[in-house]
């Protein structure tokens, strides 16, 4: 599996990665179900077997079912994506990033989520990073 998960999928594979790591396990069906503007089910099925090919997931058999699984957490998805986010538009700057995100979602933060990315800001300082 590629060193930056999600990277190089096609749009049509991130909306099934992203349904399967909403659902946890999911058949091909319930993948259809949980995708905007959905293709066939023959597509998916072929999606799926890609991915599972390019080692994004795996999959459990249940009697003549396929249940697939991602092989890496969306945790670990989630901080290897944003890495590389970091590292390409923001020269591997925190700062420069915190900041665009900042200008971009102002006006919809509340006194609460201002408050936890306050005492985050303070926690980070203390720690000495």
């Amino acid at each position: 599996m590629s060193k930056h998960p999600h990277l190089n999928l096609s749009r049509r594979e991130r909306q099934i990665m992203d349904a399967i790591y909403r659902l946890g396990r999911a058949t091909a069906a319930e993948v259809l179900e949980n995708m905007p503007d959905p293709p066939g089910y023959s597509a998916v099925r072929a999606m799926l077997r890609l991915l599972e090919e390019k080692g994004y997931l795996r999959h459990e058999q249940q009697g003549p079912r396929y249940i697939y699984l991602p092989t890496l957490s969306r945790d670990k998805a989630r901080q290897s994506a944003l890495k590389q986010l970091v590292q390409t538009f923001f020269d591997n700057s925190t700062e420069q990033t915190v900041s665009a995100l900042l200008d971009m979602s102002k006006s919809r933060l509340s006194d609460e989520e201002l408050e936890r990315l306050s005492a985050l800001i303070d926690k980070a300082r203390k720690e000495g990073r």
